[in-house]
């Protein structure tokens, strides 16, 4: 049972996918007027449809996994799960998280849902092997779950709030993506994908990332400026995440003690980990 629940998990990606259900859960948390375990509808209904995606992802690219030192030991590549066994995985998980979205009453929602499904596979896994640039187009994956959730307990897609938070996750996610390929640039150059760390020297990644780091803080203050949050404590809060932000993108490129693209990929998670956490304390104090 242990090495079948291991695969799943490898699979599935659930520590990545659970994130997507985390980010939806607060977007529909941000739009209800109480809590609800309606909630868990358009949660599940995201985690099911990222996990099927993330299944199809490895199907995708189960002979270049094989080439890199980081994925050869996935399941599909390892040989430990057939293609047809991930296959029929996906299936149920997408026909699952689908039935869940189509259950909150929103096909808003659930059209969502079936185009982060669409994006992901159909056009950011193969741009992958064509350009390094594919983590611009493919960071609207990040934009999608907090608005699935915000639609499905009721939302205006057009309100300033959501825009502003999926706005923030469409600009977190490329720094995300990023920074992964410039940690394991060799390795995807070994396995025939275009690498960013072919094109620029490392002064220049060091710049570009800057860049994006600092544009991923100033898109968490726009989310108080434009009424996501109420709390002035929880305002100091998003402003104080955004500046430590800005303070670790300029160590990025030397300005201070210095640090590595490893440790900005932690520094970029955790202030996204931030907003959703801030956000939904300032939410549960209203409503309570």
């Amino acid at each position: 049972m242990k090495p079948f629940v291991q695969n799943v998990f490898e699979l599935t990606k659930f520590k990545i996918t659970s994130f997507s259900a985390f980010s939806t859960a607060v977007g529909y948390f941000l739009a209800a007027d109480r809590i609800t375990l309606h909630i868990f509808a358009p949660a599940g209904g995201i985690l099911l449809l990222a996990m099927g995606s993330a299944v199809l992802n490895q199907l995708q690219e189960r002979q270049w996994d094989a080439r890199m030192a980081r994925t050869r030991q996935r399941p599909l590549p390892a040989g430990k799960v057939t293609p047809g066994q991930a296959l029929a995985m996906a299936g149920g998980l997408v026909l699952s998280g689908g039935v869940l979205l189509y259950l909150t009453g929103s096909l808003l929602a659930l059209f969502l849902g079936l185009l982060a499904l669409a994006w992901y596979n159909g056009i950011y896994t193969p741009l992958k092997r064509v350009t390094p640039f594919a983590v611009v187009p493919g960071a609207l994956i990040g934009a999608i779950p907090p608005a699935a959730g915000w639609v499905a307990a009721g939302g205006a897609l057009q309100d300033p709030r959501i825009l502003a938070l999926s706005f923030f996750f469409f600009i977190w996610q490329v720094p995300h993506f990023w920074l992964l390929l410039l940690l394991y640039g060799r390795d995807y150059e070994r396995a025939g994908f275009p690498s960013l760390t072919s094109l620029f020297e490392r002064q220049q990644l060091e710049r570009i990332t800057f860049v994006w780091m600092f544009a991923t803080a100033v898109a968490c203050l726009l989310i108080p400026f434009l009424g996501g949050i109420q709390h002035p404590e929880i305002n100091a809060g998003m402003v104080l995440s955004a500046a430590w932000l800005m303070f670790q993108s300029f160590r990025l490129v030397g300005f201070g003690r210095r640090i590595s693209f490893g440790f900005a990929f932690r520094d970029i998670n955790l202030v996204a980990l931030a907003v959703l956490v801030l956000i939904s304390i300032d939410k549960l104090i209203r409503i309570l």
